[in-house]
């Protein structure tokens, strides 16, 4: 069973989408949701525990051997990402069940297969699957964004589908020039060859660059991130929780393809200009959260502000920053998808949410918030995750800052890295501040109607999502040390050539080991 362990976490969601799709009875469907969610924790969290032995797990699909065949590597960081995915996956399924999901047709089946292409982006060890899982992921994508209707989930559908196409469109054109030039798409065999002379080192170069190019569209870096916003912002608060770690496939894509190949064969292809876009789109997104004048979109400006912040550490390629970027992914991820949550919370209590118009305000800033407060649960939930996001110690994001600033002080730019992340900050926090007395503290007069209930499946979400931010921080010592094993195994790229390269683990046929 310890073979098989590697395809289980893609596994398990293909198989429940299968058998969603095979009745369309809405009790049938979520049980079968939810049992696979639960699975797929388990199956995650029993990969996390098995690599953490340091040892590379190569699962190669019936029995083909890299570089032939299709591979799986499952190293530390990509078992971290993938308990992400399904700590994050269950709570906002269990939010979904309580009405959203029969708002259109098939979104069982669609969230189980945007987690098949979610987990398997970070568990392929060959760029051509990594296109593969992004085109599952984009696919189902498309549609979650667009359940249960409304303009501006339209508006900002279309500007989505377009660009990620254009992206898809460039993906492919970068891997025929790779595959022209080096004649593999295998991530350790790409990067045995970009050490090796006999190619055009010219081509290669502008394959690795467009891909870069496509990762940095999916991780929002400026100036390709003008949909991101927009696009959040209008999906339903289940769908854009599960988007917040979305554009953490294009960050870990990117850190892993510089840490195995561009590090040791083309050390300068993201020196300067990485760094200097990250902190242009940290800015941006600073103003963005400034200026935001609805929950949903302070939170969708909040995941940008943190994709920003993430890019500033490939480009150093070095342990450290890598180590904070995984911790920092963890936090930012949770409490970004919390804040989603409880923006639809909010929306829940003043029978507004989901309106025909996602674009419009999910309350009016004279409107009676009785509703809120006799919702107890949902004021301390806010505080917790604001004050998790603003980075206040003693939570999580205070913790994930620090080690982002100790990894990132000696570099060319720290100066302004510094200045970038700590204003980001501060405006992160006033924002909040303004927003979390706007909604719990203003116009407490009595409503003229009673509050609409709130589901239990949303609280228990919620909350579950809200105590990830106290739980980082107390678990800080153990998940940084792992993240500085999980940096350590990602920036020996020798080791992962060997390992995946070198003889299969067992699950693999003998006679097809080289």
């Amino acid at each position: 069973m310890i073979a098989h362990a590697p395809i289980l976490p893609i596994l398990i969601p293909f198989v429940a989408a299968l058998l969603q799709l095979a009745r369309e009875n809405q009790r049938w469907q979520r049980g079968v949701g939810l049992l696979a969610s639960v699975l797929l924790l388990s199956a995650t969290l029993w990969l996390l525990w098995l690599a953490d032995d340091g040892v590379l797990r190569v699962y190669a699909l019936g029995g083909w051997p890299a570089p032939f065949g299709i591979v799986l590597v499952v190293d530390r960081l990509a078992a971290a990402m993938s308990v992400l995915v399904a700590s994050l996956a269950l709570p906002a399924l269990l939010y979904a069940t309580a009405g959203f999901d029969a708002r259109g047709r098939h979104f069982q089946p669609l969230f189980q297969l945007q987690l098949m292409g979610l987990l398997g982006a970070f568990l392929t060890g060959d760029l051509f699957n990594l296109f593969v899982f992004f085109e599952v992921m984009l696919l189902a994508s498309y549609a979650l964004l667009a359940h249960a209707g409304g303009l501006a989930r339209t508006r900002a559908g279309i500007a989505y589908v377009v660009l990620n196409l254009l992206g898809s469109s460039v993906f492919l054109i970068a891997l025929g020039l790779l595959y022209g030039a080096l004649g593999t798409l295998n991530l350790a065999d790409l990067a045995q060859r970009l050490a090796l002379d006999g190619h055009d080192r010219a081509l290669a170069r502008l394959a690795c660059a467009l891909l870069i190019a496509v990762f940095a569209l999916k991780a929002g870096l400026l100036p390709l991130s003008f949909w991101l916003p927009a696009a959040y912002g209008a999906a339903g608060a289940p769908v854009a929780a599960l988007f917040a770690v979305m554009t953490k496939v294009g960050i870990v894509a990117i850190l892993r393809l510089q840490a195995v190949a561009l590090a040791p064969a083309m050390p300068d292809l993201l020196a300067g200009w990485l760094t200097t876009l990250a902190l242009a789109t940290v800015a941006f997104a600073a103003l963005g959260v400034l200026a935001a004048t609805r929950l949903r979109a302070l939170a969708a400006w909040l995941i940008l502000l943190s994709a920003g912040t993430l890019l500033l550490t490939p480009a150093p390629a070095s342990e450290a920053a890598s180590a904070a970027a995984i911790y920092y992914s963890l936090h930012s991820t949770l409490a970004g998808a919390a804040l989603f949550l409880i923006a639809g919370v909010v929306g829940t209590a003043e029978d507004a949410e989901d309106t025909e118009d996602a674009g419009e305000p999910c309350r009016r800033a004279d409107a009676p918030v009785d509703g809120l407060v006799r919702a107890r649960w949902i004021g301390p939930a806010f505080l917790i995750v604001a004050a998790t996001l603003a980075g206040l110690p003693p939570f999580s994001g205070f913790i994930a800052k620090l080690m982002l600033l100790s990894a990132l002080r000696e570099t060319p730019a720290g100066a302004a890295i510094w200045l970038g992340i700590l204003a980001a900050g501060f405006l992160t926090m006033i924002v909040l501040t303004r927003e979390g007395c706007r909604l719990f503290l203003k116009n407490r007069a009595p409503a003229e109607r009673p509050p609409a209930p709130i589901a239990w499946q949303k609280t228990t979400a919620t909350v579950l999502l809200a105590a990830a931010g106290p739980l980082l921080a107390l678990l800080a010592p153990p998940l940084s040390a792992y993240a500085e094993r999980a940096a350590r195994q990602l920036h020996a790229p020798g080791a992962y050539v060997a390992g995946v390269l070198g003889a299969p683990t067992p699950g693999t046929r003998p006679e097809n080991r080289q």
